[in-house]
């Protein structure tokens, strides 16, 4: 591409020389989350939620199991003035959970924000102000002492009208534009105004490290955090958090080393809402937890609905590919992928395993509600045998054939190839039913009778009605297929044999159905040629089954 040589240089921060994080294999524990939907999620939507949204978004948030969650900037709208004012005066906060606000060090602005907070249970007050390479040559237009000023007037203004303010209040701080400032430079200002707090374990202020803009891989802000985490003062009582946004695409990934590295705490949305290219989505790195064992103490058990309600309140759409939430994610229309799924569910059920391993499917769909037979096999062009066996096992009850699968594949595929569209469950059944199922034409067996001759063979007397025209015929044979079997080859032009015939209960109620299944394969051919037969009576089911076969060859 043209211009490359335009972001050769630049503001970009080298690393530090910090690599324990590099050492170590998992994300042992969850951090503390922190929300911030409502707050940063909400300033990035087109049209920004209303009260009542917001309310019922709070609720949901705190049902997730959020025990911090930002609320707005209280000073920034009389919308999210009132919002924080509604959650403190209606009691909708629970006691387990912390509201958290934002502000800039601007006296006015910190007097609203405590004015909105006043008489709250438990409130984080997140004091910011930039201190990039970037912004202070070119925003703010001064000099490292002069924006330490800027923190550290804040810090004392948060401590004096927290003093003054009714309410239970904790401390936090963000270098905004963290990764763009020289690492020692916020250390400097951190420092001082952790200094001004003065933190004890009993009373942690919380210390932010934005990726306000990500300018680099995600290794150098794991050492830029890992350099802070073994550097900052009052480390023991001082919680550092994350708040990656996803300019690079690796917010996930910024995440995950930056909590190898030393944090505590995250800051993040629900699917990634937020500007430019959005925050660092919670569900992912949660579920990226869960999926190595460790619990992410948020419940996301029902994606589904989760989802619904995040598009009612945000008017935004989540993206059907996105990582364990996306309508897509758990899908597989390749045929060698739905076999392999298929075998390893069966797998799992004859050896009775409890950890999870199956092939594709890097959790169990079932444990954020998505399901198996609707979420999972799906059935298009692509599609092989093996799901759609799988498919109309699981959904339907029938245990297709293993050789018949594949004839029902071609079929199906076939059909959907020739639509230009998925098919759901129920038109694959549809298919199944057209192209097998007690099909009566051109013969059709309309009664059979059966008498047990000397020497154990049995006799059939089977009545084919062929265009119109009912004849009885008989056969003899070992047993009740057979003589009908044989009674049958009588009106048939071509040589076979039975190279397939398989039955089973199709329901267990007390009206059962009985299903069979018959392959034909005519002599000197090798595409075998298949009926399917059910009725409550399983020798009828079985003659059906033959007949059809017998149908579908002579078509």
């Amino acid at each position: 591409m043209k211009n490359v040589d335009k972001y050769s240089k630049g503001y970009y921060m080298p690393p530090v020389d910090c690599f324990d994080w590099a050492k170590r294999e998992r994300v042992e524990k969850a951090p503390v989350w922190c929300s911030v939907d409502l707050r940063d999620g909400n300033q990035a939507l087109v049209v920004p939620m209303s009260l009542e949204q917001k309310l019922e978004f709070f609720t949901l948030l705190c049902r997730i199991g959020f025990k911090e969650i930002e609320i707005g900037f209280p000073a920034a709208s009389e919308t999210e003035y009132e919002f924080c004012r509604a959650l403190i005066e209606r009691n909708l906060i629970p006691d387990d959970v912390t509201v958290q606000v934002l502000t800039q060090s601007r006296e006015h602005i910190i007097a609203k924000t405590f004015e909105a907070l006043a008489g709250v249970k438990s409130a984080v007050v997140h004091l910011y102000n930039s201190t990039s390479v970037a912004q202070r040559e070119q925003v703010f237009r001064k000099s490292k002492s002069e924006i330490i000023d800027i923190a550290v007037f804040g810090a004392k203004l948060l401590k004096n009208y927290a003093e003054e303010t009714e309410g239970n209040f904790r401390f936090e701080y963000s270098p905004e534009s963290f990764t763009g400032t020289e690492p020692e430079y916020a250390l400097e200002i951190t420092n001082a105004v952790l200094d001004v707090w003065q933190p004890t374990s009993d009373s942690k202020a919380i210390v932010n490290l934005p990726v306000t803009v990500e300018m680099s891989m995600p290794h150098v802000y794991a050492q830029q955090v890992e350099y802070m985490c073994k550097n900052l003062n009052h480390r023991d009582a001082v919680v550092v958090s994350l708040h990656p946004h996803n300019d690079r695409g690796c917010a996930v990934a910024d995440v995950e080393f930056g909590l190898l590295a030393g944090a505590d705490r995250v800051e993040g949305t629900l699917f990634g809402n937020g500007e430019r290219t959005g925050n660092v989505d919670i569900v992912t790195v949660a579920l990226n937890m869960f999926s190595q064992g460790v619990d992410p103490q948020l419940d996301f058990s029902d994606m589904p609905a989760l989802v619904a309600a995040y598009e009612k309140y945000t008017d935004m759409r989540v993206y059907e590919r996105q990582p364990y939430s996306g309508a897509l994610v758990f899908a597989a229309f390749s045929g060698s992928h739905q076999d392999a799924i298929a075998k390893g569910m069966k797998y799992r059920e004859e050896k009775g395993i409890d950890t999870w391993s199956v092939p594709y499917l890097p959790i169990d769909p079932t444990d954020v509600g998505r399901q198996y037979d609707g979420d999972v096999i799906r059935i298009n062009s692509q599609s092989g045998k093996g799901g759609i066996g799988y498919l109309m096992e699981k959904q339907f009850g029938y245990n297709i054939p293993a050789k018949m699968r594949e004839n029902l594949g071609y079929k199906v595929k076939s059909v959907s190839d020739r639509k230009h569209k998925e098919l759901s469950p129920d038109e694959v059944k549809d298919i199944f039913t057209d192209s097998y199922v007690n099909i009566s034409a051109p013969l059709f067996a309309t009664e059979s009778h059966y008498k047990q001759l000397d020497g154990g063979d049995i006799e059939a007397s089977v009545t084919i009605t062929v265009d119109g025209v009912s004849k009885v015929y008989t056969g003899r044979g070992n047993g009740r297929l057979s003589a009908v079997n044989s009674a049958v080859r009588q009106l048939v032009p071509f040589d076979y044999h039975i190279e397939v015939y398989q039955e089973h209960a199709l329901t267990r109620t007390s009206q059962s159905l009985a299903v069979a299944y018959v392959g034909l394969l005519k002599d000197g051919e090798k595409d075998m040629i298949w009926g399917v037969g059910i009725h409550s009576d399983i020798i009828v089911a079985s003659v059906n089954a033959l007949i059809g076969a017998i149908d579908n060859a002579l078509a």
